[in-house]
C-alpha cells in the first residue's frame, strides 16, 4: 500500500528545498518561481507549492511583483544593514551569556565544529562552510541558555544564512570564529562580547563589499 504524504509535510519539503536553492544561489535574485514548473519538478500539486511560496514571501526571500509573477528578492543595502543591526544586538548579547555559562562539553562541540570548518575551508566547500558556520553560531546561542533569544532569531536565520553565503572570505571567517571561541572559553563576558561585535561588523563589511561593491563604515 502506497503511503500518502500529508499535505503539510509536502509543503515543508518544497519550502525547505526552495529555501536552500535560494541560499545556495541556485535560484538568484530576479529568478521567477512558477507554480506549474515547480509542481512538476517536485511531483506534487500546485497547492503545497503555492503555500511554500507564500511562506518564502513571509520569510523575506521572494516577493510578488504582480498577481502572476513571483521572483527571488533582490536585497538592498537597507535590507542588509537592518539584518546585521539585529544580528549585532542579539549575537553580541548571546556571546556574553555563553561565556558566563560555558561548559567543557560545549567547548568540545565548538572545537569540533571549528575543525570541520577548517577542513571545509581548505577544500573550498562553500555549502559545507555555510552549514558549519551556522551550526557554530547556533551552538553559541544554545549555550547562552535563553530560549527567547533563540525564538527572536529564528524568523531571520534563513536570510542571515543567505547573506553570509555571499561572503567568500572563508579563511578570515575561520580566524574570527577561532578568536570568538577563545573569548567564550575564557569565561570573560566582556571579552566575548567584544569579539562577537568585531566579528559581526567585519562580516557586515565583507557582505556589503561582495553584494554592492562598497565598503561601509561600522556606523553605516
Amino acid at each position: 500500500m502506497t503511503k500518502i504524504e500529508p499535505l503539510g509535510a509536502v509543503r515543508e519539503r518544497v519550502l525547505a528545498s526552495l529555501r536552500e536553492d535560494i541560499i545556495a544561489g541556485r535560484l538568484g535574485p530576479g529568478d521567477r518561481l512558477v507554480e506549474r514548473e515547480l509542481a512538476e519538478r517536485f511531483g506534487v500539486s500546485r497547492v503545497p507549492v503555492r503555500e511554500a511560496i507564500r511562506a518564502l514571501v513571509a520569510e523575506g526571500f521572494v516577493l510578488f511583483e504582480s498577481a502572476r509573477r513571483t521572483v527571488v528578492r533582490r536585497l538592498t543595502p537597507t535590507d542588509v544593514r537592518e539584518l546585521f543591526e539585529l544580528r549585532e544586538a542579539l549575537e553580541v548579547y548571546a556571546a556574553g551569556l555563553a561565556a558566563s555559562r560555558v561548559t567543557p562539553e560545549a567547548l568540545t562541540e565548538l572545537r569540533e565544529l571549528l575543525d570541520q570548518a577548517a577542513r571545509a575551508t581548505k577544500e573550498g566547500d562553500a555549502e559545507a562552510i555555510t552549514d558549519i558556520n551556522t551550526r557554530f553560531h547556533d551552538r553559541i546561542r544554545a549555550l547562552a541558555g535563553n530560549s527567547l533569544l533563540i525564538s527572536v532569531m529564528e524568523p531571520v536565520d534563513g536570510r542571515l544564512r543567505w547573506l553570509t553565503r555571499r561572503n567568500e572570505e572563508w579563511p578570515q571567517l575561520l580566524t574570527e570564529h577561532r578568536e570568538l571561541y577563545e573569548a567564550i572559553a575564557s569565561g570573560d563576558p566582556d571579552r566575548a562580547r567584544a569579539h562577537a561585535l568585531g566579528h559581526v561588523r567585519a562580516n557586515y563589511r565583507s557582505t556589503v563589499r561582495h553584494l554592492f561593491g562598497t565598503d561601509p563604515g561600522d556606523g553605516d
